[in-house]
């Protein structure tokens, strides 16, 4: 398992000065999550030009590959099913994904902000059942059809209320609307809704895609008060200031335990830190837990099964 970065955390920086800050703060980190459209700026990835130039593409895949990079995953979170611009971004990264060779791609569900965050209400309900219906099965399997043309790629939901699929019963709705429908497993956006990320990657398993990096830290009197459901009654923070290296190194023998055994990618959204600051802390905590994290299920396996064991 290895730690990457959403490139996006740094958005100030071109991929130049970005690729050559991590060499130089973080060397261990080399696998990048790149935005290349929905609500991220793309500062690090011109998705039109690349998809049209090959020659321009060949040049972004190898800079990054003779500087030792690897484009673990683009991330196009938007809001497909409500905004025309997303959804063209969706559906051209998936085409960019394949020509990239690129198997994961980070998005979310999208979703009708009406329907959002009040379906207790009888009427809220039975319009948000018809929206399942209607708009969210048929869009997310027809874009899974297409998804499944590039051999291996996944798209993966970041689990995140305002969308339609924001935990894991409103997922497996969603996955039987495709295979190649999958988790970003984004421990922060569980933690606020008081949800178990490790009972999560359990009940998830190998639906589970990829994984990000990023922490919470709950304001508990104004909770006491407010509830969750007000957004400040948390905040998201720097690996390592909501939960400590114990948990995330027992998240990551969750992930492998399930099979996941690839990128936790530190996001940064935290309103307290500078970006450089909270990547580096963050880096550093997620190498020292990976760096005591169990043998996978498999590793076990394969032991067991050595002479001698």
């Amino acid at each position: 398992m290895r730690v990457g970065l959403f490139t996006d955390s740094l958005p100030h920086l071109s991929l130049d000065e970005l690729v050559s800050w991590l060499e130089r703060e973080l060397p261990d980190v080399r696998d990048l999550e790149i935005g290349t459209g929905g609500y991220s700026p793309t500062p690090h990835c011109d998705l039109e030009t690349l998809l049209a130039d090959e020659a321009k593409r060949a040049r972004w895949l190898g800079f990054l590959t003779v500087r030792g990079f690897r484009p673990a995953a683009l991330n196009v979170s938007g809001n497909p099913l409500e905004i025309e611009s997303h959804d063209r971004d969706l559906r051209a990264t998936i085409e960019l994904a394949g020509l990239l060779g690129i198997d994961r791609v980070v998005c979310m569900s999208g979703g009708r902000a009406s329907l959002a965050g009040g379906g207790w209400f009888p009427e809220i309900e039975e319009r948000l059942e018809e929206y399942w219906q209607t708009v969210v099965l048929p869009y997310w399997a027809e874009v899974a059809a297409i998804a499944a043309q590039q051999p291996g790629l996944r798209l993966c939901f970041e689990l995140e209320p305002g969308a339609v699929v924001y935990n894991a019963s409103t997922f497996e709705r969603v996955a039987e609307a495709g295979a190649a429908l999958a988790v970003n497993l984004d421990p922060s956006h569980l933690f606020w809704q008081s949800m178990d990320p490790l009972a999560l990657v359990q009940r998830l398993g190998n639906r589970i895609g990829f994984s990000h990096g990023k922490d919470t830290i709950m304001d508990e009197e104004r909770v006491v008060f407010d509830g969750v459901v007000d957004r400040r009654s948390w905040r998201f923070a720097t690996v390592g200031d909501g939960h400590g290296v114990a948990w995330w190194r027992s998240f990551a023998d969750a992930l492998r335990e399930v099979g996941y055994d690839d990128v936790i990618s530190i996001e940064y959204e935290d309103p307290t830190e500078q970006a450089e600051q909270s990547v580096v802390s963050a880096a550093h905590l997620l190498v020292e837990a990976l760096a005591g994290a169990g043998p996978s299920a498999g590793e076990r396996d394969l032991a067991d099964r050595l002479p001698g064991a």
